[in-house]
């Protein structure tokens, strides 16, 4: 029991930790801008593929470095020749815009590189257990991908909350006409946000690719959970973005290696009834079936009982 709760909270932590890198530039976008990019998963999908074609050439740490930086500049290209026009129409063309660029990206995907599943590798010098625990292998990539998304995490809060950088940005939010009299462009700084937003969805699609498989469905994987994660951790707020995508991680995992079925949680929740009851199939199903939903069943519960998240700013 004791080996599964060990290893079930390590994959949480793997998996949570993921859906913050995805997630973190999404919030970022949202909290400088105020824009819910439904493309963004699109981004961290387009991350694993010039990854995929970079490593084939030049090996898996170049693709590292420069798929999120290509995916960073088209980023910026769309909010500069797209997205800032769309913005004068207001949230609802913003969304739809984004929403449409969603599926040419999915397109355009399958269009380059095909429907077929890439054989996108780690790299070898991360092919190795970190350590062994109760005879199970705990893979170097995994701990790899642990220690990128707590360091994006460190980076972007305390570029955001400390460095000069971050209080321009803030203030070109509030006060766009003070900050652009000081001499700075707010235009171009909106730019780098989205560019930065969607350089880290692509990064995280170079460290999710080799573990995840790349294919062109991949954003539609995720692509819900990003969104689902925003809204639970709290619209635009980064530290609610990672402890909802750790607490989803966590319950996904502890779901998933759990063997509960429903007659026993239903007890649990004191609901009983005969098994010549309508509802007599929920009987068959086991916590690992239901794994899926749980995180919109949760973000159901925080909107009814905190609908501006866990940390979101209830608005006066």
């Amino acid at each position: 029991m004791l080996e599964v709760f060990i290893f079930a909270t390590l994959n949480g932590l793997v998996t949570g930790l993921l859906l913050f890198m995805l997630a973190s530039g999404l919030t970022l976008i949202f909290s400088m801008m105020g824009v819910l990019n439904f493309a963004h998963a699109s981004f961290y999908m387009l991350g694993a593929y010039f990854a995929y074609s970079i490593s084939l050439y030049f090996g898996f740490w170049m693709g590292l470095i420069f798929a999120p930086l290509i995916v960073g500049v088209l980023g910026a290209v769309v909010e500069r020749y797209g997205l800032r026009r769309v913005h004068q129409s207001g949230h609802v063309a913003e969304l739809v815009f984004t929403f449409g660029l969603a599926f040419l990206i999915e397109e355009a995907v399958q269009f380059f590189w095909g429907p077929d599943t890439k054989n996108y590798q780690s790299p070898d010098i991360l092919d190795f257990p970190l350590f062994t625990l109760f005879g199970q292998e705990f893979s170097a990539y995994r701990g790899f991908m642990i220690g990128i998304s707590l360091s994006i995490f460190v980076a972007l809060y305390h570029v955001l909350t400390k460095s000069r950088i971050g209080i321009i940005i803030q203030a070109a939010i509030t006060h766009p006409n003070t900050v652009a009299n000081l001499g700075h462009n707010v235009p171009l700084i909106f730019m780098g946000v989205f560019g930065v937003g969607t350089a880290l969805a692509g990064l995280a699609g170079v460290i999710a690719g080799p573990v995840l498989t790349t294919f062109p469905g991949m954003s539609i994987v995720l692509g819900s959970i990003v969104f689902v994660i925003v809204v639970i951790g709290g619209l635009g707020s980064l530290a609610g973005a990672f402890i909802a995508s750790l607490l989803i991680g966590l319950l996904q995992s502890y779901a998933i290696a759990s063997d509960v079925g429903m007659p026993e949680l239903l007890n649990l929740l004191g609901v009983e009834f005969e098994r010549s009851h309508p509802l007599n199939d929920l009987w068959t199903l086991t916590l690992p079936q239901i794994a899926p939903i749980l995180p919109f069943l949760l973000l159901v519960l925080v909107l009814i009982f905190r609908p501006t998240g866990l940390l979101g700013k209830r608005e006066e």
